[in-house]
């Protein structure tokens, strides 16, 4: 479902140009409004819709998931820390979810760097590097050497 942007809301801050992962948000010089330049590259990762202070960006929906006369509405609740989804059908039903809003300070995910390089035996572990001690986790579930072997 890629995104669109209702102008009239839309205040030109720049916050979903500045989080699009795949570039396609940008701010028109003229009226100085955020624009999606081609919704056939969105990844449909909502992060513009999420990050939007003005409530401006909405997204359309594909008409297999969600027939013609649908609404698709997001709203961002910074003080009660949530991103609501609320989604009517044509037929009247209403969906709702909510989720909370999660976020990292930045700058505190230790780089790859920061970390001690594992061990040559870790090559031949199925787990990535630093598993469990990353997770803070005393062991993961795993099957037994003879179930992994490929026949």
């Amino acid at each position: 479902m890629p995104t669109f942007v209702y102008m009239t809301r839309c205040d030109g801050c720049g916050q979903c140009v500045d989080i699009c992962p795949s570039d396609i948000m940008h701010i028109d010089r003229t009226y100085r409004r955020a624009y999606n330049i081609e919704p056939n590259f969105c990844w449909e990762c909502y992060s513009c819709v999420k990050a939007c202070p003005q409530h401006a960006i909405d997204v359309r929906g594909y008409a297999d998931f969600a027939p013609l006369g649908h609404k698709v509405r997001v709203l961002r609740e910074e003080e009660k820390g949530s991103i609501s989804w609320k989604i009517r059908y044509r037929d009247g039903r209403v969906k709702e979810f909510t989720f909370p809003i999660r976020t990292t300070p930045w700058g505190s995910i230790k780089s790859p760097s920061d970390y001690e390089a594992p061990d040559a035996d870790a090559l031949n572990s199925a787990m990535l590097a630093h598993e469990p001690t990353a997770l803070k986790v005393e062991k993961l579930p795993a099957l037994p050497p003879s179930r992994n072997k490929q026949v």
